[in-house]
């Protein structure tokens, strides 16, 4: 029961801080910079996300590797999701009251917690 209670604690803490690091911590040259491999917004967004990620591993009691590992695999992931929307969304690009937009936006943040989902069974073994 206790490691149920701690998994459950883990994904509200994932969820508040995807919530902070993708609504709250975003100024405008982090938007900006996403889909630009040259600048520096989209990574220091993914890197905002890992260093919210890690307390939540680290009061797992996860070796120092793992979490290096897990850290390392949600900045690679975040980063290329989120670059390939801003890719896609600049070649086509759709006003906020539409489907297209909310598609977009629906799938990016789907794959987003799907890597949570991820994160979940390498915690969980």
């Amino acid at each position: 029961m206790e490691s149920a209670s701690f998994l459950i604690g883990l994904l509200a803490w994932l969820q508040v801080k995807h919530f902070a690091a993708d609504y709250l911590l975003q100024p405008a040259w982090i938007l900006q910079g996403k889909g630009d491999i040259r600048h520096p917004g989209g990574y220091i967004h993914a890197a905002i996300h890992v260093v919210g990620t890690l307390p939540g591993l680290l009061l797992f009691g996860l070796d120092g590797v793992t979490v290096a590992v897990l850290a390392l695999g949600e900045f690679l992931i975040h980063f290329t999701i989120d670059h390939l929307k801003a890719v896609h969304s600049r070649r086509h690009p759709a006003v906020a009251m539409s489907r297209g937009y909310w598609a977009v936006h629906g799938a990016d943040q789907l794959l987003h917690h799907l890597t949570y989902t991820g994160l979940f069974a390498v915690v969980m073994r």
